[in-house]
């Protein structure tokens, strides 16, 4: 037989090489795409049967909660937090988590709850329930379906609130905490439970929307216009300078609720914009030197407070973004895998600026001759001649 010409070898051993390559560069290129379509559900919603309902009158259903939710101290902080973590779901089967998902829970206690749950630890009681959250995959498209999901998760957060108001809070001044997808359920319960309530609007020291997308011209709540003010929204979504990709997202894909409890694109209409710096909606350019405390808590034992690095970043909105300067510590940036790259960053540049800021909103609150407090605990029992007093602890 006669020989290949080694030209033709070559010329083989090059083409394979080149289709190699391209190959590596295609999947370079759609890697975001490859990825996602393989947290795709692939069943219609409508079809799908979602995980059980959470019971939020057991402790298993809330992520945080005080030993004795119903029953506070002189010692405790003076405040309580309600807080809606962010996605910690990837996907893949389900649209919406089991609330006893493992990796969920694991990202939780992991990364959201010391980074952004963290700063309100020596401002309030934590209550964060656990719900039926729309997976990482809904954020990543935008069909009807991922729509759905995140529609039905509302519900959880809705009934995990209203929990709460009947059986703990009591009457204490209490602050709202939404973090991404958390934070644009947030946005809607604060419409739907809080707005139109004036009971419970009165105790609202503060409600925090981190990097969530709100209509500035429709926001849910008064926007916070200056330091210490309380009962008002501040809500923000940041870019750093220059990530052109991440700002035109931010404008052109991020889903806001409307007059209908439908959620709709925000097509091009400007989000309100919270400076955490200055401490205010507005448009003036905060410096790094009045940057608090960012800190990177991923991994911190729970209740531990971070370190902080103060003069990290500067900000200033812009277009109803919050446009932030590149931290320089590796500490600062994000990591993991894939996935948890695209879920929020297990670092929080903030942490101390909204710290001061949430402390500062509560003494406001309370300090205002308006305000009714809720009566003291009981601390001592008398006995009562011709009667018999029980002290009841839960």
């Amino acid at each position: 037989m006669a020989q290949r010409p080694k030209g033709f070898k070559r010329l083989v051993s090059a083409a394979v090489v080149l289709f190699l390559g391209l190959v590596v560069m295609a999947a370079f290129v759609w890697r975001d795409d490859i990825a996602s379509n393989a947290l795709d559900p692939k069943e219609p919603f409508q079809t799908y049967r979602p995980p059980v309902a959470p019971d939020y009158s057991q402790r298993a259903a809330w992520a945080l909660l005080p030993a004795k939710p119903d029953i506070w101290t002189t010692g405790d902080p003076p405040a309580d937090v309600f807080f809606v973590g962010p996605t910690s779901y990837d996907g893949g089967r389900d649209w919406n988590s089991p609330i006893d998902d493992v990796q969920s829970d694991k990202f939780f206690r992991r990364v959201v709850a010391p980074n952004y749950a963290g700063p309100f630890l020596r401002v309030g009681r934590l209550f964060a329930p656990r719900y039926r959250q729309a997976s990482l995959y809904t954020l990543l498209t935008l069909r009807e379906d991922a729509r759905d999901a995140r529609r039905f998760a509302y519900a959880d957060v809705a009934a995990a609130f209203r929990q709460y108001m009947a059986a703990d809070n009591k009457g204490r001044p209490f602050i709202i905490v939404g973090v991404e997808q958390g934070g644009t359920l947030a946005s809607r319960l604060i419409a739907d439970e809080i707005a139109r309530d004036p009971a419970i609007r009165a105790r609202l020291a503060a409600a925090y929307l981190i990097e969530t997308v709100v209509p500035a011209a429709a926001p849910p709540l008064a926007p916070c216009t200056r330091p210490a003010q309380a009962g008002c929204l501040a809500a923000w979504a940041s870019a750093f300078d220059h990530d052109i990709e991440r700002v035109q997202a931010l404008k052109d894909r991020s889903l806001v609720w409307d007059a209908n409890g439908e959620l709709e694109n925000i097509s091009g209409r400007t989000s309100l914009c919270f400076n955490p710096l200055l401490g205010a909606v507005t448009n003036a350019a905060a410096p790094a030197k009045l940057n608090q405390g960012a800190a990177n808590a991923t991994g911190l034992e729970w209740g531990a407070r971070p370190a902080f690095l103060t003069r990290q970043v500067s900000a200033k909105c812009q277009d109803g973004i919050l446009r932030v300067s590149r931290p320089k510590p590796k500490m600062l940036k994000s990591a993991g895998s894939w996935a948890d790259k695209r879920k929020v960053p297990g670092y929080n540049l903030f942490y101390g600026d909204l710290e001061a800021d949430a402390k500062a909103r509560v003494v406001t609150l309370t300090s205002s001759p308006g305000f009714l407090r809720p009566a003291p605990p009981i601390t001592e029992v008398r006995a009562v001649k011709g009667s018999t007093v029980h002290r009841i602890d839960r």
